[in-house]
């Protein structure tokens, strides 16, 4: 038994064909793309397990498969597939909007002025903490079908609206009841040290991270009733700044979560060299990385995961990415999804990728796919279309892949969204 066949595809984009977990530097130009016609259509197959059994000319797929039942047959009627989209880092539950900090930021109120006037983060906390879990969830899965639709089929998802062991782990709990009502895979990141509550100080902060919500968290997942997978802190000037952010990262690493965090935003802090020297698997944002920070994550792997809605939404400088990729980094792309910068569009965050980050169409697709996947330790199971990886798929409505960022803000591009093999949109 058999659970998918995708037909008569026109343009099958692998993104990579050998062993590759991540594309670096330059190599991220270089994705691989499979060329065929009406005459010679490609296809794919899936077996029951949801991995890809086999990709390359029809003719020999149907030969190879001709005793074989297949629960679902697509027809991709000579249109482009490619992998599912992988988001590299949001904030999906929360409760209570910041619509009304726009016109603020329009004006020109900077994101530490929203802040520091008891907007930002603060104010999502105040709302996350008084909603229940179920509100949190409806809204979590509303936004999750959302991102599904716009192609994403695995989302790196944070807590860190809380700020003290309850509403954490509240959260943390709404991401894992989310795994079995909705298709699109969640990899869990436990963000304690997102802001530094009110009332307290960093250093207070820290250790209210380290000996209480650390410890709690840890407990359930060793008891089986949380898969947290990462650890993540926001390190900045004004907030946990690098002594207090390596702190709190190192016991998470000693817990055995993978280090995933916000570095080198609105201040160049040096969060880049830290995270490096720890081996950090991935440091997100990095609009004011230094020369050195760019230099060490090359050398350590630790990936790149930047975030063009934050630059463009606050105005802020644009992570110097050019520089990144001449450099030998790995980078990859997120939609940073929060009440700050309200994208659930992948496609969207590519296009803003390639025009204002001058990224490359091909280098756009790498980042938004398996380097985006090893940020989250899924570069050898997702990410590229592969004999024995996860067949997670987008089956498109036009011929050429490129239409999936060059129609902006389009959703019709994508005609299907299949997740290990089902299709779900």
């Amino acid at each position: 038994m058999m659970k998918l066949l995708v037909k008569n595809i026109g343009q099958l984009v692998t993104v990579v064909e050998g062993g590759e977990v991540c594309l670096a530097g330059k190599g991220m130009g270089q994705i691989k793309v499979r060329e065929g016609n009406a005459d010679h259509p490609l296809a794919l197959a899936v077996d029951d397990d949801g991995l890809i059994a086999m990709v390359d000319a029809q003719k020999q797929v149907l030969e190879r498969f001709k005793d074989s039942h297949f629960s679902q047959v697509l027809d991709a009627k000579g249109c482009a597939v490619t992998p599912g989209l992988v988001d590299g880092h949001t904030h999906p539950v929360w409760a209570g909007d910041r619509v009304h900090e726009f016109a603020m930021k329009l004006a020109g109120a900077s994101y530490m002025e929203v802040h520091a006037a008891g907007g930002g983060i603060n104010f999502t906390v105040e709302k996350t903490r008084a909603a229940e879990e179920e509100e949190l969830l409806d809204l979590l899965l509303s936004r999750l079908r959302q991102m599904l639709h716009h192609g994403t089929t695995t989302v790196e998802c944070k807590s860190g609206y809380g700020l003290e062991t309850a509403t954490e782990v509240k959260m943390l709990r709404v991401l894992e009841k989310a795994r079995s009502k909705c298709p699109i895979e969640i990899s869990s990141t436990f963000c304690g040290a997102h802001s530094v509550p009110k009332g307290s100080t960093a250093a207070e902060a820290t250790m209210d991270v380290i000996e209480k919500q650390l410890p709690a968290v840890l407990k359930l997942r060793e008891e089986g009733e949380l898969n947290v997978e990462n650890i993540d802190v926001f390190c900045e000037k004004g907030v946990f700044e690098v002594e207090h952010s390596q702190r709190i990262l190192e016991a998470g690493k000693a817990a055995g979560f993978r280090v995933n965090f916000h570095g080198d935003e609105l201040n160049p802090l040096g969060g880049a060299e830290m995270g490096a020297s720890i081996q950090a698997e991935a440091i997100s944002h990095l609009e004011e990385i230094s020369a050195a920070g760019i230099q060490a994550m090359a050398a350590s792997g630790s990936v790149g995961v930047i975030l063009p809605t934050t630059a463009y939404i606050l105005r802020l400088r644009n992570p110097p990415v050019r520089d990144m990729i001449n450099c030998g980094m790995v980078v990859a792309l997120g939609t940073d999804f929060n009440p700050n910068a309200h994208c659930l569009s992948m496609p969207m965050v590519m296009h803003l990728a390639c025009v204002n980050l001058k990224m490359t169409l091909n280098e756009a697709l790498a980042a938004a796919t398996i380097n985006a996947a090893h940020s989250i330790g899924r570069g050898a199971s997702h990410g590229s279309l592969q004999v024995g990886k996860v067949a997670d798929m987008l089956v498109l409505g036009e011929q050429r892949w490129e239409h999936l960022v060059y129609q902006l803000g389009s959703r019709d591009v994508i005609r299907h969204v299949v997740k290990k093999g089902t299709i779900v949109v």
